[in-house]
């Protein structure tokens, strides 16, 4: 039998990706990067970095890059709440995710964004868990009735009571990870077990141009020590905070992310790290940040293509849209970018459900957009030989008036060959008006309302949800919050 060959996508031919890194070391070299963190700082001078201390600039030579390459594992492994169902991260494992930290939520009854609440991401989490195409989950709403200042710990929160997927997500500030790590720690029952079993990601996030700041230094530093993978997000912007030719501002994606790939071996060796991103083709026009942009896409296609040649896990912000609702441009720019970033092998996708340049999330386009992950998966399973022969014996046996609808061969394969999507529309026109004519969009709401409905939550043992909240509830009070909103289990 031949095998299926996985298709790809590759931009970069192995001259331009060696003329790319060349030029970003050069750069590490020659004019180094900003680093705010007095301890990161201290890390890279031990390690022999020239230090410029006035402007707090950082000198990096080839050799330590290429240390901390070394010691960077090549792939991760990731377990959801319980610990039984693992995730491997690296090599041409695509895995999606909603993207993270939205403060708005598309509302259906009045198709107008709106301020996200408490209930938005518990909803938001609860459907998230039940859509198989979406393999992790992620802190991708702010409630915004909760002062900014917790808000990182208690999305993770909500998170962790309302979904057993493992979590993209992060720190918003220096204070925000020890509570955040307290609260997985409390999920796997010690350090060691949550070391040996993460089940989170912490994306930081550097500021272009070729800056870490304290606050994502320190991020990558905790993370490290903690066994928690730091996913790095570059986010370069064409023209704009980053060299406006793609090529340009690919040199600039990997001179920041090699800075943090340095600073998170030299915190723990063998600490993992992701290769990720959010870059984005700057509209000169409108002063924007098209996500949905060919060029967009493009870019991340090509740096993930360049962390495969550093033999690192990859990531990206495709399979979102720029539109203010679910529409014609909402599906191609999503499905395009799905599309791109499965052929292009990259590990962790996030954007599933995004609208508006990563600033709203919709219920509705998260059912819609599983389903286009699926025919992504679908696409990368590629054509399998199914017989010997093929299908020879089929056509020269075929007697004049048969049908392929009654054979055994289509019994056998065709739900093997075939995927069967529930919002997309493939009826009749005549049955689809019989069934009210009803949008995608209409479809989607019914599935997320019946979700809602049919499964409850599958929430953690009483004691750990008891530890859980005890652990936010002193973070809220350290920082001045003396109550919470109230979630009904």
């Amino acid at each position: 039998m031949i095998k299926a060959i996985r298709p790809q996508l590759k931009l970069l031919s192995d001259e331009l990706i060696q003329k790319i890194m060349n030029e970003a070391y050069e750069v590490l070299e020659k004019k180094g990067v900003w680093v705010e963190n007095e301890e990161a700082l201290s890390l890279l001078s031990d390690a022999g970095a020239k230090i410029e201390k006035s402007s707090q600039r950082v000198f990096i030579k080839p050799e330590l890059v290429e240390s901390s390459l070394e010691s960077a594992p090549s792939t991760i492994t990731l377990y959801n709440r319980t610990g039984e169902i693992s995730y491997l991260v690296g090599k041409d494992e695509v895995h999606f995710d909603p993207g993270s930290s939205t403060p708005r939520i598309l509302d259906f009854q009045t198709k107008k964004q709106r301020k996200a609440v408490t209930q938005d991401a518990i909803n938001f989490y609860r459907i998230v868990e039940n859509m198989e195409h979406i393999h992790f989950q992620c802190t991708g709403i702010i409630p915004t009735e909760v002062p900014d200042i917790i808000t990182d710990s208690y999305r993770l929160y909500l998170g962790l009571l309302f979904s057993t997927k493992p979590s993209v997500t992060g720190t918003f500030r220096v204070e925000g990870f020890k509570p955040m790590y307290e609260m997985l720690v409390a999920i796997r029952g010690n350090e060691k077990e949550l070391r040996e079993k993460p089940l989170a990601i912490f994306d930081a996030c550097p500021s272009p141009p070729l800056k870490w700041s304290n606050l994502t230094s320190q991020s990558l530093i905790d993370s490290a020590r903690a066994g928690i993978p730091s996913e790095i997000i570059s986010m370069g912007m064409t023209g704009a905070t980053s060299p406006a030719t793609i090529s340009g501002t690919l040199v600039q994606h990997v001179v920041e992310t090699l800075a943090g790939v340095v600073i998170t071996q030299l915190a723990q060796k063998g600490a993992p790290v992701i290769f990720g991103g959010s870059p984005s083709s700057f509209d000169m026009r409108k002063g924007t940040t098209p996500m949905g942009a060919i060029e967009t896409m493009m870019i991340d296609s090509a740096y993930a293509q360049i962390a495969k040649y550093l033999n690192l896990p990859s990531h990206a912000y495709m399979g979102l849209s720029d539109s203010k609702l679910i529409d014609a441009q909402a599906g191609f720019e999503t499905g395009i970018g799905a599309i791109i970033a499965a052929l292009s092998g990259i590990n962790v996708v996030s954007g599933v459900g995004m609208l508006n340049f990563e600033n709203c999330q919709s219920l509705e386009k998260l059912v819609i957009d599983n389903e286009i992950c699926g025919m992504a998966y679908r696409l990368l399973a590629g054509i399998a030989q199914r017989d010997e022969p093929i299908a020879k014996d089929l056509l020269i046996g075929l007697e004049e008036n048969a049908q392929f609808l009654s054979m055994p061969h289509t019994r056998k394969w065709y739900r093997i060959e075939h995927t069967f999507p529930k919002i997309v529309d493939r009826d009749t026109y005549d049955y689809w008006v019989s069934l009210g004519g009803k949008s995608a969009e209409d479809r989607a709401r019914e599935e997320v309302t019946r979700i809602l409905r049919e499964n409850p939550p599958q929430l953690p043992d009483k004691e750990i949800q008891s530890e859980l909240r005890q652990i936010m509830l002193a973070d809220a009070k350290a920082n001045g919050v003396s109550s919470l909103p109230e979630i009904k289990l």
